[in-house]
């Protein structure tokens, strides 16, 4: 569903106007999808990328930016606070989005220790050094500052099939160690705003996807297999559903919040396009049909495996908020933005096809 301008009402005055932006994890998915974004939207802007590199990070993702002279990579870890507060003055950061994150939750089962560090411990870290660059050392003068927490609708827990979708008041109930550490970062964040009055706002997202997006993750496992003539990996039934985000929508929206959100407000942005896994397959199978007759039927290669521990049966989002109070909405269908995200996965793995 795509939302209308009557529904989404009029847009309020800016609160914020960033000049220097720190994206934390901008070389993964959704972070290096923003960065392109805010250097394509925003000509004034200078944006700062930390990102440790990890399974995750791809330098390559940052590759093609629109205007490269208004970008700094910095190769490093959030937990580094002797880095992280020389960034802050360095380059007079007044904003800061943060997206670095340990996110596969099939990781979290089998090395939790390391989300915590990442996401709790990490997260902290950024905030600390924020309130002291911002609030004790005023490095920015009087301007104003933010401080973007990203995270996920994971943290919220499983829904039943009638369920209603999360709302901003949906309480917490993660279920994997890493909907936890980042219910942990999301608490850290309220209370950095309620204790010290820093400039925070929150967004939980649904699922993503789009360019750029990790291999091991199921929209590209899906179109892989395909163009490999392999195995589709579909846990348990393919019963579990999501509520399916094209990326760019996603930046439209984070973007959207850092400039006109109220401090310590919170928004749940999701693609109003709820599909069980075992629909998402089938359809790329039946796109992959048509840019590859000759491999045609797909679909006969899928095959259900055992399902992983914990997995939550549906997630959706209720994202009225954001669509009243900010005037956001999503732009990208889904068969539109799953069209355009398997053509991008094919020609990036050297499958190219023709749009």
């Amino acid at each position: 569903m795509n939302v209308t301008a009557a529904e989404m009402g009029t847009h309020p005055a800016m609160k914020h106007v960033p000049s220097t932006i720190l994206v934390t994890g901008g070389a993964g998915f959704i972070g290096s999808n923003l960065v392109h974004w805010l250097l394509r939207h925003d000509p004034a802007v200078r944006v700062v990328t930390l990102d440790a590199l990890t399974y995750a990070g791809d330098i390559t993702h940052l590759a093609d930016l629109p205007d490269p002279a208004r970008h700094l990579f910095v190769h490093g870890d959030i937990r580094d606070r002797d880095l992280v507060a020389r960034l802050l003055r360095e380059q007079a950061v007044d904003t800061v989005v943060h997206l670095a994150a340990e996110s596969h939750v099939d990781c979290s089962i089998e090395r939790p220790d390391a989300f915590v560090q990442t996401n709790v411990v990490g997260t902290f870290t950024l905030l600390e050094e924020c309130r002291r660059a911002w609030l004790d050392d005023g490095i920015v003068g009087g301007r104003s500052t933010r401080f973007h927490h990203v995270s996920t609708d994971e943290v919220f827990g499983s829904l039943g099939p009638s369920d209603p979708a999360f709302n901003e008041q949906t309480p917490f109930a993660p279920s994997s160690p890493y909907s936890a550490s980042k219910a942990g970062s999301d608490h850290l964040v309220r209370a950095y705003w309620r204790t010290f009055g820093l400039g925070c706002t929150l967004s939980h997202c649904s699922n993503n996807y789009g360019p750029r997006q990790h291999r091991e993750k199921f929209i590209p496992t899906v179109i892989r297999s395909c163009a490999c003539q392999v195995p589709i990996p579909v846990y348990g039934r393919g019963i579990n559903i999501r509520d399916w985000l094209f990326v760019d929508d996603h930046c439209a929206a984070i973007e959207r919040i850092v400039r006109m959100a109220q401090d310590g407000d919170a928004f749940n942005v999701g693609g109003r396009c709820e599909r069980s896994n075992i629909e998402v397959a089938r359809l790329i199978c039946a796109r992959m049909d048509l840019l590859r007759p000759s491999h045609a039927p797909h679909d006969r290669l899928i095959t259900f495996v055992k399902d992983r521990p914990g997995h939550d049966l549906r997630y959706a989002i209720d994202a009225t908020a954001i669509e009243r109070r900010l005037g956001w909405g999503p732009m990208w269908t889904f068969e539109e933005g799953l069209a355009y995200t398997i053509d991008h996965v094919l020609q990036a793995y050297g499958e190219g096809v023709s749009r």
